[in-house]
């Protein structure tokens, strides 16, 4: 017969025992955790970022100097604009009871020589003549800058609004009209190469 002090000795071994095994266990058998299967690296191939609501390109207060990027200087841009003011303006103004040629030449101190002869031939026509003298046309242009549409090294492209008062027998009127005047490069000066409607376009740079 085993005495009580025996018993006791044998239930503290049994959980002697327990508590060894319970250590094994924990000391050798992975984390459940551990155990799942391992996370893959990225391999060089990177996600594409979330899309947002924001603009890529927004309003930045940093100084930005156009100018530097352009092939002419600012001064000479703004003299060039002017030019196309001033020629559209005095391409349409024109009266009845003027000489055809004087118009022509007033025209002409803004244009090329080729573009000065075309015009002159346009203004001096005998039907062009005819025409505003038996209606008495007087026509008022002024002009303004809309748009610098083409800026190439030796020419730029100009968008000009015109607004023209004509007065005639026909009847009196006020038309808006829109040009494409191109400005080139002649020596130290400027000159209208081309004048056209704004819709029909031009090129630019006539250098060759």
């Amino acid at each position: 017969m085993v005495q009580r002090g025996d018993r006791r000795g044998v239930a503290f071994a049994a959980v002697a025992v327990v508590i060894a095994a319970v250590g094994i266990y924990l000391t050798v058998w992975p984390d459940p955790e551990d155990r799942a299967e391992p996370r893959q690296e990225p391999t060089g191939v990177v996600s594409a970022p979330a899309p947002t609501n924001t603009p890529l390109a927004t309003a930045s207060a940093a100084p930005f100097d156009v100018y530097s990027y352009l092939p002419m200087r600012k001064e000479q841009l703004a003299a060039t604009a002017d030019l196309a003011e001033r020629f559209t303006a005095a391409y349409g103004t024109f009266r009845y009871d003027e000489d055809p040629a004087a118009y022509a030449t007033r025209v002409k101190a803004y244009t090329t020589a080729e573009l000065g002869n075309e015009l002159t031939r346009t203004m001096t026509s005998a039907g062009t003549i005819e025409q505003n003298r038996n209606d008495q046309t007087v026509s008022t242009a002024t002009a303004r800058l809309k748009e610098i549409r083409q800026i190439e090294k030796n020419s730029i492209i100009f968008v000009v609004a015109s607004a023209r008062q004509v007065t005639a027998k026909s009847g009196n009127q006020t038309t808006q009209e829109e040009y494409a005047v191109t400005v080139t490069q002649s020596g130290a000066d400027w000159r209208i190469f081309d004048i056209r409607p704004a819709a029909e376009g031009q090129e630019g740079d006539i250098s060759g």
